[in-house]
């Protein structure tokens, strides 16, 4: 890859000749021919492509509440990337703002710093104060790197003497309509994969991941797992940033890098004239129209290496080097355990922050009011918290002593929920405390323990730690003297060595849950590596289905941290009963599995029905009883709209495993499913056992039977009963409370028989 260079030689490299700006692999991919009779026609290449972008703040800032200034906190940042194949050769800052009526005009001033080089000065003048404002910041792109924060800071002033630099009226809102125009211009990238996953994945673009997976035809089992498990591994290197995988049949996409997949007899037509290759390899070549846009070729002899190459790509993309890169081997040396997924916290012993740590710095803030320190959890979907002794952290950290006992002190909050806090005192300047976090919704105790609502599992927790200080008004004193004293930033760190404590807790779940698949990809990612998820899929899948498969394992992907490397993919449904395996149905459901009472939806043609239950909730944080489950009436509609479904169910052949089906009615209706996939809003909106998917968005539903998964013994599988059926466990309390009676009315009547034994003894 290519190295960052200016924005005016990137424009000269526009009209350069492609042999000296992009040199070209050996083979080319476009063959020339010159006639005799025809004199050579020296090619140049194309100008650089151009693109414009629009950053929204909401979108680049890292925190919320980073566009409110104040006398405090009186700066405010956003972020941004340049991929390494561009170069911004044009930004613009459209700054939407309000300041206080109360500020001083042109005293008062926001000073822009990009990359902490100042780079622009807005000045608050009197006809400004309490209106809306707007402005435009041109910024030199010379300044621009390849991670970038721009920092806006208040200099607010509303008097000449004696000021508190905590007044309230300090201030100035930055509007959330804010934006960054940025114009840039793709760069030549050199064909070599030491760089890789660029430029196929650039973590620095901030766009979702959309990466075309091109095949000769539709592709058979072995070349659809081979692009499951590449698509798996995207999907981790892409992370938060989402990722999505059209696939193509023998064509390539319009401008856009590619992954193509092909064998010695089996390739797309612009490859015909590659040379047959001897072993499994991975390489990269300009496109033959397109020289600016890259190919990534995952290459073999027959449909096996294509999975061998694939599987070197996700264990050894560290070796990858030079145009093209052979796989003589890979080897798997210990098996995956339950539950090890990198990206989900530990359940066998006490995680520290620093494996939680996603990025430098996370855990230290600096300023007068130091800003929030965020930790993200992820949990198991099935980690039985319900009733649970509580979750143990040992969190150790550092701050700035207060000047006085002030009542500055650290306010914990859990998913925007506030837990505990501690005071910080002036006599030290760091701290340990063991957190118990309870998992019972309750209130504040007589002990000063407060409880708060559980953890959910499956989904990201964040812990905020707040250190709020107290602050010391500065300002005039009785005698008309003015003392003013210049503030301290003050400095907090929370220790990476600290633990947060999961171990000792016992899997089980209510099943279907699709809130559980959507959002962190269970029952499959139980294995990290899908080792125990069986792919049924049609025999001949269309491009949608394919990429329908390639989305959801990317999200999977994503969501465990791991490549799926053992999953595996069949069109025979007779398979499925053979093996002990979750089951992930894509676009067909075998004849096995046409069950009424397990299938709440199909989609068949422009024709379904659906049971709708008893009683639904509009949230998935509600326990739905098998009575709001009860199917109360079966509707079928015939219509032309296009629809999608996703179901839930348990499979016939194993009462420890599930059914997931993700179903559609037409191309748009598999356009409408992998866009649902895609979007985090509209997975959010995914839960029970079934999600219709239309144009007007995601509808889900509880209905039909549920079942569990997991283990608990029977004392706790009672308890856990009895505590979700009130009635039961009120007569559970009544049969005991007879119970104890009748024992306690035995015991006395033998009591009392033995004394009158005695009685008349004597």
């Amino acid at each position: 890859m290519t190295r960052k260079i200016s924005w005016c030689s990137a424009l000269l490299l526009g009209v350069m000749p492609l042999s000296w700006a992009a040199p070209q692999p050996a083979p080319s991919l476009q063959a020339v021919s010159h006639d005799a009779a025809t004199p050579a026609v020296i090619a140049t290449a194309p100008l650089a492509p151009v693109r414009e972008e629009v950053l929204p703040f909401l979108q680049v800032a890292p925190a919320p509440g980073s566009f409110e200034l104040r006398g405090t906190r009186p700066q405010g940042q956003i972020e941004f990337g340049v991929r390494s194949d561009e170069v911004v050769t044009k930004a613009l800052l459209n700054l939407h703002y309000r300041p206080s009526p109360s500020l001083l005009p042109v005293m008062s001033h926001l000073k822009i710093y990009l990359n902490d080089e100042l780079v622009g000065l807005v000045t608050v003048t009197a006809d400004q104060l309490g209106k809306s404002n707007q402005a435009q910041i041109s910024i030199d792109p010379r300044f621009i790197g390849d991670f970038n924060r721009i920092r806006m800071e208040l200099v607010g002033h509303y008097t000449n003497v004696c000021e508190n630099p905590a007044y309230s009226a300090i201030w100035l809102d930055i509007g959330k309509d804010s934006s960054l125009d940025l114009t840039m211009q793709k760069l030549p990238v050199k064909d070599d994969l030491s760089h890789f996953p660029e430029p196929f994945f650039d973590s620095r673009d901030n766009r979702p991941l959309s990466l075309p997976m091109v095949f000769a035809a539709q592709p058979d089992l072995a070349q659809q797992q081979a692009a499951a498990i590449l698509a798996s591994w995207f999907g981790v290197q892409a992370g938060w940033h989402g990722q999505a995988f059209p696939v193509l049949y023998n064509q390539l996409p319009p401008q856009q890098h590619a992954v193509v997949f092909a064998t010695n007899d089996r390739r797309p037509d612009f490859l015909q004239d590659y040379p047959p290759v001897q072993k499994p390899g991975v390489a990269i070549i300009s496109r033959p129209d397109h020289p600016y846009q890259k190919l990534l070729l995952v290459l073999g002899r027959n449909d096996q290496d294509l999975i061998t190459a694939v599987q070197g790509i996700a264990q050894g993309d560290v070796l990858l080097r030079g145009q093209l890169s052979t796989i003589d081997s890979v080897k798997s040396l210990a098996p995956r355990q339950p539950y090890d997924a990198p990206r989900w916290v530990r359940t066998d012993r006490p995680t520290t922050f620093r494996e939680l740590q996603q990025y430098e710095d996370q855990f230290q803030s600096s300023g007068l009011q130091p800003a929030s320190v965020n930790l993200n959890i992820n949990l198991p979907p099935d980690l039985f918290l319900i009733r649970a002794r509580g979750i143990d952290m040992d969190i150790r950290y550092r701050y700035t002593s207060p000047l006085q006992n002030d009542g500055s002190r650290l306010a914990i909050h859990l998913n925007e929920q506030f837990m505990q806090d501690y005071p910080l005192s002036m006599k030290q300047d760091s701290g340990k405390q063991l957190l118990h976090i309870p998992l019972i919704q309750g209130r504040q105790e007589s002990n000063n323990q407060l409880r708060i609502p559980a953890l959910r599992p499956g989904v990201v927790n964040q812990m905020r730690f707040d250190f709020d200080y107290a602050t010391t008004i500065i300002g005039g004193t009785s005698d008309g003297r003015c003392e003013t004293v210049t503030p301290i930033g003050n400095h907090i760190v929370i220790d990476s060595d600290s633990t947060v404590d999961f171990s000792g807790y016992r899997h089980f779940m209510a099943m279907p849950s699709l809130g559980a698949f959507a959002s962190a990809g269970f029952p499959f990612s139980r294995n990290a590596d899908l080792a125990q998820t069986l792919v049924l899929v049609k025999s001949q899948p269309t491009t949608e289905q394919v990429s329908a498969l390639l989305n959801a394992l990317g999200n999977i992907g994503a969501q465990t941290g791991y490549p799926a490397l053992k999953v595996q993919i069949s069109d025979d449904g007779g398979t499925a009963q053979n093996r002990d395996a979750d089951l992930l149905l894509i676009g067909t459901i075998p004849q096995s599995l046409r069950q009424d009472s397990k299938i709440n939806l199909l989609v068949d043609a422009a024709k379904s029905w659906v049971n709708k239950p008893n009683r639904q909730s509009a949230l998935d944080n509600v326990n739905a009883s098998d009575s709001d489950r009860q199917a109360e009436s079966q509707t079928v509609i015939d219509s032309r709209g296009p629809m999608a479904a996703i179901v839930g169910f348990q499979s016939p052949f194993n009462d420890q495993r599930s059914v997931v089906a993700l179903l559609a009615d037409s191309p748009r209706g598999w356009e409408l499913l992998n866009n649902a996939l895609l979007d985090s809003g509209k997975r959010a909106a995914i839960f029970g056992s079934v999600a219709m998917v239309r144009e007007s968005g995601v509808n889900s539903l509880r209905v039909g039977d549920s079942y569990q998964v997991g283990y608990l013994p029977w004392w706790e599988r009672l308890w856990n009963a009895l505590a979700t059926h009130p009635v039961w466990l009120a007569l559970f309390a009544v049969v005991v409370v007879i119970l104890f009676a009748l024992l306690i009315w035995r015991v006395m009547r033998l009591v009392s028989r033995r004394r009158l034994s005695d009685e008349d003894s004597d």
